[in-house]
C-alpha cells in the first residue's frame, strides 16, 4: 500500500494543515534552515547524523514507501531530533506510543501499526529508571524507528486504502489529502496535548474508535449464548425466561442501566428495547421479535468487524465542514440537513433498491425545480413505458399523465409514431410526465448536477417513508419533507415567502430556481455510526459494500 501526500485542500472534498510561518532572528548554526513547512518553535538540541538516516532507511526496506518523505523530513530541520530530548522520550513520543498501542488494544489488529522492534526498545525505556545515556546506540535507532513509524502509522490510520480500491468499492467522494511531513513537525512540537487532538480524521472516525473500547470490554467480559425462544413476540407485561436474558444482553449494551434479573416484561425494558431498536435501525415498538434476538444474538466480534469497515471509510473522508450542507446516509435511510456545520434537522428518505444502487457520491446543489416534468429514464422506458404504449398508445398517456416531445421539446401526437418499431435504446422521442399530483417526482426536485442522473426529490408515494427499510426507488432519492428542504434552501431570498413556495408546489408549470450559494451533498455508505445524541447505531448492508471492503480489509 502506498502513501498519499498532497498539498493541503479544504473542508469535505479536503483538509488543511496550514504551513507555518518563517522563522528570523539569530540561528545556533550558520546553516540555512527550510523552513517551507515547519513551525517557529527550537527544536530538539541533539542531531542525527545523515549517514546514519540513510543505513536505516536501508536496512529497513519495510519503509521503503516512506523514504523520501522521511528524508526531507530530517534535511528541512537540520537533522534535529523529533522524539527525544537530553531527559530521554518527549512527551508527544509517549502519546504517540500510547496511541499506537490502544489502537491494538480497542481492535484494530494489524501488526504494521507498532514495529515490534520500536516497543522493545521503548518498553525498555519507559520501565527504566537511569533513561537514556550519552552514546547510547539505542537513541538514533528509536528516533528514526518514531520517525518511520508515524508515516507508516498515518498510511493506515489516517489514510486509508488507495484512491483506486475506494473506486472499485463504488466510492466516489474525492478523498482527502493530508500534508504528512508538515503534520508530524505539527505534531511533535505541540506540548502538553494527546496526538489525539490533532489527527486528521474525521469526528466520526474518533467516536466510532471510542465505541471500539467498549465492545472490547463487552466482548472479553460477558458470555455471548445465543437467546432463543419459539414464541412469536413478548410485550410488555409478559413473563419468560427468555425476558431476563434480554435484559441482560441490553443491560451488557448499555441500554437498560441497573442489574434487573426478573422475567417480567416492565416499563423500564420496553424503553430499553426501543433505544436498542432506533439503534439497529428496528421498528420501534417495544417488542422482543425475531428481528430484535437477531439483533442481540449477533457476536460482538462482528459488531466490532462492521466498525473497522466504517472506520476505514472514515479516514478517507476529512473532517466535518463548517458550511451548509446535505449529507444522506444510504443505509440509514435519512437525509440530514447541517446549518453552518451544525445539524438542524433530519428526515427520512427513499433510495434505490438493490440492483439500481444510489451511488455514492457528491456534488453542489444548484436548482430548486417546481412542479417538474419527470423525463422517463432509458431503462424505465424500455422495461415499463413503452411495452404500455405498445398496448395501448395515447390510453396509456393518459393514464399516466404523460406525453411525448421530440429534441426541440415539441408534443409529438402519439398516433403518429409506429411504437412497434422501437425499443428503448432507439426511441426517438422523449417520454414525459407532467406536472401534477400523478407526477412520479412529486411536485419539486433539487438537482445537484451529476453523471449518475441522480437526484432529491417529492413522491406521491409517501406511503414508503413508513416503512422501515426503504430501498425502493431506481437511484434517485426520494424526500419525506420535500416543502421543509426547499424552505431550508431558499431561506435566504426573501422573495421566497411561504406563499409564493405553495404556489409553486401546486403550480401546472414547471419553475426552475438557481439557489444563490450552491450547497454541497453529500450522499454517503455507514453502517455504523454513532448519532448526534452519541448512541452507536448498526445499519443492515444494503448493498453489500460492506462485505467488499471487510474482504480487502481482513480477507475472505
Amino acid at each position: 500500500m502506498t502513501i498519499r501526500f498532497y498539498s493541503s485542500l479544504a473542508l469535505l472534498t479536503l483538509i488543511i494543515f496550514a504551513a507555518c510561518q518563517q522563522q528570523s532572528g539569530s540561528r545556533k548554526k550558520n546553516k540555512a534552515r527550510d523552513t517551507t513547512h515547519y513551525t517557529k518553535q527550537e527544536y530538539i538540541e541533539q542531531t542525527i547524523d545523515s549517514n546514519y538516516v540513510n543505513n536505516f532507511l536501508q536496512s529497513h526496506t519495510s519503509y521503503d514507501a516512506y523514504d523520501e518523505y522521511i528524508r526531507n523530513f530530517y534535511r528541512k530541520r537540520d537533522y534535529h531530533f523529533a522524539w527525544i530530548n537530553k531527559d530521554g522520550l518527549t512527551e508527544q513520543a509517549g502519546n504517540f506510543i500510547n496511541m499506537m498501542k490502544n489502537d491494538a488494544a480497542y481492535g484494530i489488529k494489524d501488526s504494521s501499526l507498532m514495529n515490534p522492534d520500536l516497543q522493545r526498545l521503548t518498553d525498555t525505556l519507559l520501565v527504566s529508571d537511569v533513561g537514556l545515556k550519552a552514546g547510547d546506540t539505542a537513541v538514533p535507532r528509536i528516533e528514526m524507528l518514531l520517525t518511520a513509524q508515524f508515516f507508516a502509522y498515518g498510511n493506515k490510520v489516517w489514510g486509508g486504502l488507495t484512491a483506486d480500491s475506494a473506486k472499485d468499492l463504488e466510492w466516489f467522494i474525492p478523498r482527502k489529502k493530508i500534508d504528512m511531513e508538515s503534520l508530524l513537525d505539527s505534531m511533535v512540537n505541540k506540548k502538553n496535548n494527546a496526538f489525539e487532538d490533532d489527527e486528521p480524521v474525521n469526528r466520526q472516525y474518533i467516536m466510532l474508535r471510542q465505541q471500539l473500547k467498549k465492545l472490547a470490554k463487552i466482548e472479553s467480559s460477558v458470555k455471548w449464548d445465543s437467546i432463543r425462544t419459539t414464541q412469536k413476540s413478548f410485550k410488555k407485561g409478559d413473563s419468560a425466561e427468555v425476558i431476563a436474558a434480554v435484559k441482560a444482553r441490553l443491560e451488557a449494551y448499555g441500554d437498560l442501566p441497573g442489574t434487573d434479573t426478573s422475567k417480567r416484561f416492565n416499563a423500564a425494558l420496553d424503553s430499553a428495547l426501543r433505544n436498542f431498536q432506533l439503534r439497529m435501525g428496528l421498528k420501534e415498538d417495544g417488542l422482543i421479535t425475531k428481528g430484535v434476538l437477531d439483533a442481540l444474538n449477533t457476536p460482538v466480534q462482528d459488531r466490532i468487524q462492521k466498525i473497522l469497515v466504517n472506520m476505514e471509510r472514515l479516514r478517507w473522508v476529512p473532517i466535518e465542514p463548517t458550511t451548509d450542507y446535505i449529507l444522506v446516509n444510504i443505509p440509514q435511510f435519512k437525509m440530514h440537513v447541517y446549518d453552518k456545520g451544525k445539524l438542524s434537522w433530519s428526515c427520512n428518505v427513499v433510495v434505490g433498491k438493490p440492483g439500481a444502487n444510489t451511488v455514492i457520491f457528491t456534488k453542489d446543489l444548484r436548482y430548486v425545480v417546481f412542479s417538474p416534468y419527470w423525463n422517463v429514464p432509458p431503462g424505465i422506458l424500455a422495461g415499463e413505458v413503452l411495452p404500455g404504449l405498445k398496448r395501448s398508445g395515447s390510453g396509456y398517456l393518459a393514464r399516466q399523465n404523460m406525453e411525448i416531445v421530440g429534441a426541440s421539446g415539441k408534443v409529438i401526437a402519439p398516433g403518429s409514431i409506429n411504437f412497434a418499431r422501437y425499443s428503448g435504446a432507439n426511441f426517438p422521442y422523449i417520454v414525459r410526465q407532467k406536472p401534477g399530483g400523478k407526477n412520479s417526482l412529486g411536485k419539486v426536485k433539487f438537482l445537484f448536477p451529476n453523471e449518475y442522473n441522480i437526484y432529491l426529490h417529492d413522491t406521491p408515494a409517501r406511503y414508503l417513508f413508513g416503512e422501515n427499510k426503504r430501498s425502493f426507488s431506481h437511484g434517485c432519492i426520494r424526500v419525506a419533507e420535500p416543502k421543509h428542504l426547499a424552505e431550508w434552501l431558499l431561506r435566504g431570498d426573501s422573495a421566497w415567502t411561504e406563499k409564493k413556495i405553495d404556489e409553486a408546489l401546486n403550480g401546472n408549470k414547471e419553475k426552475y430556481v438557481t439557489i444563490k450559494e450552491k450547497v454541497p451533498v453529500f450522499i454517503v455508505y455507514f453502517t455504523a455510526f454513532v448519532d448526534s445524541d452519541g448512541r452507536l447505531n448498526f445499519r443492515d448492508d444494503v448493498y453489500g459494500h460492506d462485505k467488499k471492503l471487510a474482504a480487502s480489509l481482513f480477507g475472505k
